[in-house]
């Protein structure tokens, strides 16, 4: 399985990380021959449960899947989001439940959402031997309270606070970053900025990787499709055929036929 350290390697490097989310062991076994890190984000909240944020999603969700995902994932880096609510107060608090993660799941490192103000919590778990994955620019977590979902660093107050993010997250000691929804001149001068690689999502083709929801890219998630999406299939249109076929062929009694069947042998 791909290590911690082989991704922190690929920064500068010709071939940019590939990244995707999963949350189900099935999901993990089709995209781990293709991809170097698996997150298992917080983003399942409105993805599998309907939720309306990532809030509502608690620890014992997260390490469920993360468990699933480590079932599915032979060859890559898993990565789980810590979820709001397990970090933010202290770093103790952020300690011990990452501790619940790594030990409960078997992941390789965790991801913790925001800049300087959750520096303190990453150098804990990193002097603890826990990896940690940074996330700076739009943070789902917190940005209901900070306006909306917003492009971030459009102004050179931005710019400069990202910067500061960027590098309190590498001093901290964090193996690598996501930086999320920010104009793309800004997310290019953070990665060149910092020693550790950047995976970009709404970000910059600079980065360091690259990193999607799979349901947004595979065409499953609905009709609100972020800017930042390239849907590589539109699998809810295949999905919904077949059940309407399926449906159809039950209603007029064609499902299920001799071959689905079982029959009592003749003696």
């Amino acid at each position: 399985m791909k290590t911690i350290e082989e991704i922190k390697q690929h920064k500068n490097q010709n071939e940019p990380l590939v990244c995707l989310t999963a949350y189900t062991a099935r999901i993990a076994q089709i995209l781990d021959k293709h991809c170097d890190m698996l997150l298992v984000g917080d983003s399942l909240a409105m993805v599998l449960y309907g939720m309306e944020n990532t809030r509502g999603v608690t620890l014992d969700i997260m390490i469920n899947h993360g468990k699933a995902v480590m079932r599915g994932a032979k060859d890559t880096c898993v990565i789980v989001d810590m979820p709001f609510g397990t970090y933010e107060d202290n770093p103790a608090q952020a300690l011990k439940n990452a501790q619940r993660v790594m030990n409960e799941t078997g992941c390789a490192g965790v991801k913790l959402e925001g800049g300087e103000e959750i520096a303190p919590a990453i150098a804990l778990l990193v002097s603890n031997d826990i990896p940690v994955i940074g996330h700076i620019g739009l943070l789902p977590q917190s940005a209901e309270d900070a306006g909306g979902f917003k492009v971030q660093g459009k102004t050179d107050d931005g710019q400069q606070q990202l910067l500061k993010d960027a590098k309190a997250v590498e001093a901290a000691g964090a193996s690598a970053m996501v930086i999320e929804a920010t104009i793309d001149s800004v997310s290019a001068l953070i990665t060149e900025a910092v020693s550790i690689p950047t995976i970009g999502i709404g970000a910059s083709a600079a980065c360091d990787g690259q990193i999607l929801v799979t349901e947004d890219m595979l065409g499953i998630t609905g009709e609100h499709v972020p800017k930042f999406v390239k849907q590589y299939a539109h699998v809810s249109e295949g999905i919904e055929k077949a059940v309407a076929t399926y449906a159809q062929e039950v209603r007029k009694r064609n499902f299920p036929g001799e071959a689905n069947l079982y029959k009592k042998k003749a003696s």
